[in-house]
């Protein structure tokens, strides 16, 4: 009988190249230690991914969607909060590729649906428009992402890191309590520029020397 593919065979091979790449940066991910690690053959990695970049992006593309499926049905802010955390120190290596260079193509440019949904969540218990709160929920972010990769790199264990994740989570409330009762919060520096948006794939824009830079991405991926 001839030998059947295996179904898993994609997923064993993006769960070793996040093994690889936590351990050794990106120069540790080749194929051919991708493949090995995988028990696979490198001319079978290159049958689904045309080069590193493209295996790191499948990588990335794949752990969005997983975080995202972790916060769908959150119903508040806290409860979203508490199921990101829970998934980066569940997914510690596929975790810390996700935000590797998220602010430079071809990340900038790709949907951020746990950003939009948190957004959203956000958006319904201050009200407005989401694009209104994109500064605070990148304070948000951050700070989320902050206490994740401290206590991923810190190997935190309990009790240690149920207090890191309560802190983290009280700081949230917070920041938001904050923004609600002064009506926009303290804010250094300008305000957010309306040209500036994350998170919404084609509609994101970045500033470079004051011009939104979004188009030269789409310009060159038309050429490619």
């Amino acid at each position: 009988m001839p030998r059947q593919p295996d179904p898993k065979l994609e997923e064993k091979i993006l769960e070793a190249a996040s093994r690889l790449r936590a351990r050794g940066g990106e120069e540790a991910l080749t194929m051919r230690a991708v493949a090995k690690a995988a028990r696979t053959t490198t001319p079978t990695v290159y049958e689904r991914y045309h080069d590193r970049a493209d295996l790191i992006r499948a990588l990335r593309l794949r752990t969005r969607a997983d975080l995202f499926a972790a916060l769908h049905g959150t119903t508040t802010l806290a409860e979203g909060c508490q199921r990101y955390l829970d998934f980066a120190m569940r997914h510690p290596h596929a975790y810390e590729v996700l935000y590797d260079k998220f602010a430079e193509p071809p990340s900038l440019y790709e949907p951020w649906p746990s950003f939009n949904h948190l957004r959203h969540l956000l958006t319904q218990r201050l009200g407005g428009a989401p694009r209104q709160h994109t500064r605070l929920m990148l304070a948000l972010w951050s700070l989320m992402h902050g206490t994740a990769m401290l206590m991923i790199r810190g190997r935190a264990v309990d009790p240690l890191r149920t207090q890191m994740r309560h802190a983290c989570l009280d700081a949230a409330e917070v920041l938001v309590r904050e923004n609600a009762r002064s009506k926009g919060g303290i804010r250094s520096g300008p305000a957010w520029p309306r040209n500036l948006i994350l998170g919404e794939a084609e509609e994101s824009r970045v500033l470079r020397g004051g011009k939104a830079a979004a188009y030269e991405f789409r310009r060159r991926k038309k050429l490619a």
